[in-house]
């Protein structure tokens, strides 16, 4: 039978029970407003039965805690680390789209844009067909010409701006990754040295998963945690598990140990307007190339990539026609005009995905203008058999990032400014200066050494097409070397405003004619010059790419943002901690105490009788 005070021994065990309860209960309440803490519940089980050779059999012996465990569910975390890729991406892609969009607008509380810029410039152009020998109205016209230089300036710069920040971030990301799965690692470690020996590592458990929210944010990632089993018995758990988190795939953390990313500068730019030294991403140990641009990829890293790379799938793409040993040559699918040209003068071009440098190239033209080949110049020595395996194989410089960034923006400024150029420089190529000397280019490349380009072996008519068919064009002396950063009105116009043809002909009383000018006031709204518009639709144009891609961005980012705020309500549900619910816990578990210490107080009196009042 069992002892005189077996009742005192389970009311024991029940006040140590919800001595646990209550103190599990106070930390839920501690850590309320604690970030990543879930909800812990102290579990019970009934104390093992003892023999008591009655007629009952057995009887109870109360109470004990087997466990404090943290309540998470993986299915929702899964769900939720998931979406928090896509929400990160869209988030950050919002806050950059925002920033190029400025740059762009037009109106009076921001400030005038092309739109008032362009009318201004072409108003005062207007001016001179009433006096176009009057000083004044061709420096107000210059003065106009000058502005409409600086604001490409102006938005070059501040997408250079955008470009270089958007660069210094990734690194920064790359960093935290780094830190991210070091800190995994780690932290692996320490839950399964207490796991191993029996205990519930909870708060480390949750300081983990928070990891992963915040990485989860920035890549996608996939999370398997399974279980170590004894070999010889498989069934027998030991304690500790294997966790493995994988980046897009490939392996970053594998429970104690992990991979690292690493940012290298590009030797050569991948575009022409590009900002020096921008990152690829290689894995630290095995140096293999990150697929930054991998169909997969998702994050605020990939938000990153498509700003500061995003060329809409316009990079230079063709076949290869023709190579020697030191050439390659291009059919081009893309870039069929030199206006439209985005590659650096000197890079590198990949066939068959193995790169070769090229140190300069040349393009061929049909009789239309378009570009028929380009042949680039390569550094070394092409074998019989490297030239035979890339004939008739696609080549292409860059890689093809299908999103808007701000390449495809700076190409289009420089696409648009090309095509202007050249026709306004056109018809200025068949007057005269007020001198009666005949007028050069009005609109020129500053050079960074303070030259300019003239473009004068580069004969092009007004409608933009190049005068000669199958001429071999070097891009030294082409409308290539125009850029938004380097468009400029010619020095000579600016220091004095009589070197700007207004005629063909100034001679005698001519100096007022403006025939010139008449022609060029159709450059405004009726040539057709740039995606076909106007020159003045160059903004409209643009404005149309940027909404209807923020407008699409802000449309997913607010489906994926309640999508989160979704699986985040059903997530606390389960292992957030609810104050009410809490409170009515201690309300319980004290109760409980209560009663077990009454029991206690019961036992002691019937105790005090046996002992103190019955005796022999």
């Amino acid at each position: 039978m069992p002892s005189t005070f077996f009742g005192l021994n389970i009311a024991a065990s029940a006040i140590n029970a919800f001595q646990v309860a209550v103190n599990t209960t106070a930390n839920n309440i501690s850590n309320v407003q604690t970030k990543g803490y879930s909800k812990q519940v102290a579990n019970r089980e009934a104390s093992e039965a003892i023999r008591v050779y009655q007629k009952y059999g057995t009887a109870g012996t109360g109470v004990k805690t087997t466990s404090i465990t943290a309540i998470r569910s993986s299915y929702y975390d899964t769900k939720y680390w998931n979406n928090q890729s896509s929400v990160g991406r869209y988030d950050t892609k919002l806050d950059y789209l925002n920033q190029i969009e400025n740059y762009f607008i037009d109106d009076e509380a921001d400030g005038p844009g092309f739109s008032t810029i362009f009318a201004n410039m072409f108003n005062q152009m207007n001016a001179l067909t009433s006096d176009a020998g009057d000083e004044n109205r061709r420096k107000n016209f210059i003065s106009e010409a000058q502005v409409f230089t600086s604001y490409f300036h102006d938005v070059a710069n501040g997408l250079y701006d955008i470009q270089k920040g958007c660069n210094e971030q990734v690194k920064a990301y790359v960093q935290s990754i780094n830190a991210s799965a070091s800190k995994i690692a780690a932290l692996t470690k320490q839950i399964n040295i207490i796991e191993l020996e029996g205990g519930a590592a909870n708060e480390l458990r949750d300081q983990r998963a928070l990891e992963i929210d915040e990485l989860s944010k920035i890549v996608p990632i996939t999370v398997e945690e399974t279980p170590v089993s004894n070999s010889n018995y498989p069934d027998m758990y030991l304690g500790g598990t294997d966790f493995v988190v994988k980046l897009d795939g490939q392996m970053l953390v594998n429970t104690f140990e992990y991979r690292t990313l690493t940012c290298v500068p590009r030797e050569y730019k991948a575009n022409q307007s590009d900002v020096d030294g921008l990152y690829d991403i290689i894995w630290s140990d095995t140096k293999m190339n990150f697929n930054m641009n991998s169909y997969s990829m998702d994050g605020a890293l990939k938000a990153l990539l498509e700003v500061r790379d995003g060329n809409n799938a316009e990079n230079l793409q063709g076949t290869v026609t023709e190579a020697s040993a030191y050439s390659i040559t291009l059919k081009p699918s893309t870039m069929l005009s030199i206006e439209s040209m985005t590659m650096p003068e000197e890079g590198v071009i990949t066939i068959k995905n193995k790169q070769y440098h090229y140190t300069g190239f040349t393009a061929e033209l049909n009789a239309d203008g378009s570009v028929a080949s380009y042949k680039f110049d390569i550094d070394s020595n092409l074998d019989a058999s490297e030239i035979s395996g890339m004939m008739g194989k696609n080549g292409r410089i860059g890689d093809s990032v299908k999103a808007m960034g701000i390449p495809y923006y700076q190409s289009q400024m420089n696409e648009f400014i090309r095509c202007f150029a050249e026709r306004f420089n056109a018809y200025q190529a068949e007057g005269v200066d007020l001198n009666g000397n005949p007028m050069g280019a009005f609109f020129v490349a500053d050079a960074i050494d303070g030259t300019e380009f003239d473009f004068a072996d580069q004969k092009v008519d007004k409608d933009g097409v190049t005068d000669s068919a199958s001429v071999i064009t070097s891009v030294s002396s082409s409308y290539y070397q125009l850029t938004a950063f380097n468009f400029n009105v010619a020095d000579a116009s600016i220091r004095d405003s009589s070197i700007f043809a207004t005629a063909k002909d100034v001679t005698g009383e001519n100096v007022d004619a403006h025939d010139i000018i008449d022609a060029m006031l159709k450059l405004q709204n009726e040539v057709k010059m740039f995606r076909g518009s106007s020159a003045e639709g160059f903004l409209s144009c643009i404005y149309t790419d940027i909404t209807v891609d923020t407008n699409e961005v802000k449309m997913f980012q607010q489906n994926f943002t309640d999508i989160a705020s979704a699986i985040t309500n059903q997530r606390l549900s389960l292992s957030g901690v609810d104050e009410d619910e809490e409170g009515l816990d201690l309300l319980k578990f004290r109760n409980a105490y209560n009663l077990a210490a009454r029991m206690v107080q019961c036992m002691t009196q019937m105790y005090d009788k046996l002992i103190n009042e019955t005796g022999v």
